[in-house]
């Protein structure tokens, strides 16, 4: 390993220490498991939130699929790519049966179950978008550390009751991943795709925070949780369209550069500069003598 990525690791590692030594420690707390529809159908108990867990399934496994596909499907062209999005899938479709297990009997033992597959998912796109966005050796070295990462934030969490580590892992690719998407040049078209993923996470965020007045606001009918799993297995339906749709970026431009340059054609700015760019275009050549 190079000396820039351990002293990137060493770095992180550095930081997380002083986070933990100077925040307080945040337990799990036990109302988390009082999710507002709690109904039961066909003796399922807590049946909307159980089932609605089942795109997970669909979308991983249709992800797995086409990962493996005749002819490079996904257009994989950096090493370490199909390994990161396998374990992204691999994740995701694990969530269905993880997610399930946990709705079925709501509880601190089942909720290891249901964090497990997401962390896997979480660490694997921090991983996808290193190898993407900055250096494809280190964001392929980048796979097991951040996988082991994820793994130690949850039973640190389930043997010592504290959330922090677990904190790290799910928010820190929350805020990074549309950062980046929007900053750093991509390697692929289609990049706008991983915001409207970022926008489809942020809304089910807040249908979980709002579970129960959402149950209230539609009678009964469906609750903020339920909805939450909906909206989030949109995550991976745009990013398996992007992965679908993509072809190598010929020019490497930012989405932020993009849309100022765009921003400024709007204001006719970039009228005059794109007149002085063509005015020669058409100007024959004087054949020498």
């Amino acid at each position: 390993m190079k000396k820039g990525t351990v002293y990137s690791w060493g770095s992180a590692i550095i930081i997380f220490i002083v986070l933990m030594i100077v925040t307080p420690t945040i337990p799990q707390s036990q109302a988390y498991h009082d999710f507002a529809d709690q109904r039961s159908f066909l003796w399922i108990p807590n049946t909307l939130n159980v089932i609605s867990n089942f795109p997970f399934l669909i979308i991983g496994l249709i992800g797995l699929v086409l990962c493996f596909f005749p002819g490079n499907y996904f257009r994989f062209s950096l090493r370490g790519e199909r390994i990161g999005w396998t374990c992204f899938y691999a994740g995701v479709a694990a969530v269905a049966f993880g997610s399930s297990y946990y709705h079925l009997h709501p509880n601190d033992d089942t909720l290891l179950w249901d964090r497990l597959p997401m962390t896997i998912a979480f660490t694997s796109i921090m991983a996808i978008f290193v190898i993407e966005r900055i250096d494809e050796h280190k964001g392929t070295y980048s796979i097991f550390p951040l996988l082991l990462a994820g793994l130690v934030s949850i039973f640190y969490w389930r043997f010592f009751d504290d959330l922090r580590p677990y904190a790290v892992v799910q928010f820190v690719p929350c805020i990074a991943i549309p950062l980046m998407a929007i900053l750093l040049p991509p390697m692929y078209t289609h990049s706008t795709y991983w915001l409207w993923a970022a926008g489809f996470y942020l809304l089910a965020k807040v249908e979980e925070a709002a579970d129960k007045p959402i149950y209230s606001w539609t009678h009964h009918i469906i609750s903020g949780h339920s909805l939450k799993h909906l909206s989030a297995a949109m995550v991976p339906v745009f990013l398996t369209l992007m992965l679908a749709k993509r072809t190598v970026q010929t020019e490497r431009t930012s989405l932020y550069k993009t849309w100022k340059i765009s921003w400024a054609r709007s204001k006719g700015k970039g009228s005059e500069e794109e007149r002085f760019d063509h005015s020669y275009s058409n100007v024959a050549a004087e054949e020498t003598r």
